[in-house]
């Protein structure tokens, strides 16, 4: 029952981001349809009319159908940011990692492998997951009296390896749609500017003469979805390289933790 509860307390992300996408999909046409679109926005109470003066929600809404496209991709954004936080602060484990391998380091510099693996328990998570395999695979060595030292190292050396390969795509999912999304926001952002544009120039061309206010209102509507493009972009930047950074960081634990497991292998054994 103990170990049930254990295994509850681990996030390990959302498996299928279509469905996040599609969820901010729906939350950002109805933002843009009933919050951007709604008529106390407008002159006469008419979506159709220019936006009320200073009235900043109407303006929004003015940008056109890129509107919920750019909002769709910030709230993609935001939703797999925070469910990448989750994940993999689940990969991290309990307590602080730094300290986490210092205690399991000193434990195997003495020997005391049953010591190592209850800081694995006490800590969980991707790092502590990884140094148990590679501990359990430690023991076996131990107990094969067949292949020589070195077969055994290599052993422990490929059981380190081949935790760390299943524990880091579970670290690294949905990243990459962030990535993806970095550059893609900023683009949309420019093609809602450029749709706007042509559309206020085709109006003042219609209009047949050169009307300022026209003209001011529809830049303000193109730069506006500018703006969310560059917003957009800069969070998944930011969020990316974030993510990146802690993930870098985490498998250097494993690697340092496993260096050490293999090195007091083969400074113990003949």
């Amino acid at each position: 029952m103990e170990a049930i509860q254990k295994k509850a307390f681990i996030f390990k992300g959302i498996k299928s981001a279509g469905w996040v996408i599609a969820v901010c999909f729906i939350v950002a046409v109805l933002f843009f349809q009933f919050v951007l679109g709604n008529p106390s926005n407008f002159v006469n109470n008419d979506p159709n009319n220019h936006p009320l003066p200073g009235n900043f929600l109407g303006t929004i809404y003015k940008g056109g159908f890129i509107v919920p496209v750019i909002q769709t991709l910030l709230l993609t954004v935001i939703a797999l940011s925070v469910e990448r936080y989750m994940a993999i602060r689940s990969a991290f484990g309990k307590g602080t990692l730094t300290k986490f391998v210092a205690a399991v380091k000193a434990a195997l510099a003495v020997g005391d492998m049953k010591k190592a693996q209850e800081l694995c328990d006490q800590q969980r998570g991707s790092v502590a997951n990884v140094v148990n395999a590679t501990l359990k695979k430690y023991a076996e060595m131990e107990r094969d009296v067949n292949l020589e030292k070195e077969q055994k190292v290599i052993a422990i050396q490929k059981e380190q390896e081949e935790a760390t390969a299943l524990e880091l795509p579970m670290m690294q999912e949905n990243l990459p749609i962030i990535a993806t999304i970095t550059t893609l926001g900023t683009l949309m952002g420019l093609l809602g500017t450029v749709i706007g544009m042509i559309r206020s120039f085709a109006a003042l061309a219609a209009g047949g003469s050169a009307d300022s206010m026209a003209l001011s209102q529809g830049i303000s509507e193109a730069l506006i979805n500018t703006a969310f493009g560059i917003l957009t972009g800069a969070l998944a930047v930011i969020s990316y390289n974030y993510y990146t950074n802690k993930i870098d960081k985490l498998t250097y634990c494993i690697d340092e933790v496993g260096f050490s497991i293999v090195q007091t292998f083969a400074a113990t054994h003949k």
